[in-house]
């Protein structure tokens, strides 16, 4: 990719397409702390923030809605960030709940795409995440800008993994690596430390799981 001139991202992840709209796509830019220092890659138009630590989800439109098109439109749907700020390095540009460090990404079959969060477990809450909790999962519907958080994860924890049962009605979700110290390794004598996910007040060691997400009513998730 270098050897032909392509542009340098800021930690993609996930990618997504749309179902309802042909040829659109879309991809998490986790973040990138080195864009923009002296030797690294430059701020851009696709990258336009440096020390990017938030930041942000891209979308290409191919040529015509078709795949094997050799061209493309682009925008930025999202800066992740915070919506407390009006300084420009660090404001998000969503409406709703704030995030940053997103990736997990996927569209459910009603056209709702959702996104997950991959803050480190040394930057969770603290430093330039101070005060936004933990990892998280969000909907939106692109072209609102209105984003909607639907869950949090344990401390410690990344979210991660979207599977959706075809009538929508059952949501599957991976909590990883629950009770991850901000630092070094886990002291195995105090497993509980940071975390006791999933036995809760059974305090048992955390465990990595599957969540299965239903509805109450048994309705169709997001609604």
């Amino acid at each position: 990719a270098d050897a032909v001139g392509a542009t340098k991202m800021d930690r993609p992840e996930w990618i997504a397409v749309d179902p309802y709209h042909a040829g659109s796509v879309y991809c998490t830019l986790t973040n990138n702390s080195d864009r923009g220092k002296e030797g690294k890659a430059p701020v851009d138009a696709a990258n336009p923030r440096a020390k990017n630590v938030y930041g942000h989800i891209i979308h290409w439109l191919e040529h015509n809605g078709d795949p094997t098109a050799l061209q493309f439109a682009w925008d930025i749907l999202v800066m992740g960030g915070r919506t407390d700020t009006d300084k420009p390095e660090t404001k998000g540009s969503m409406k709703g709940a704030e995030f940053g460090s997103p990736d997990g990404l996927s569209f459910d079959h009603r056209g709702v795409l959702w996104i997950q969060t991959d803050v480190s477990s040394s930057t969770i809450n603290s430093k330039d995440y101070k005060g936004m909790g933990n990892n998280q999962m969000v909907a939106t519907i692109p072209g609102t800008n209105e984003f909607r958080r639907f869950l949090t994860g344990p401390r410690g924890c990344e979210i991660t993994g979207i599977a959706f049962t075809p009538d929508n009605r059952t949501l599957f979700i991976n909590i990883q690596h629950p009770g991850e110290p901000s630092e070094g390794l886990s002291d195995p004598q105090h497993p509980t430390a940071v975390s006791s996910w999933p036995d809760g007040d059974k305090a048992g060691r955390p465990r990595s799981s599957t969540v299965v997400i239903v509805k109450a009513d048994g309705g169709i998730i997001g609604t």
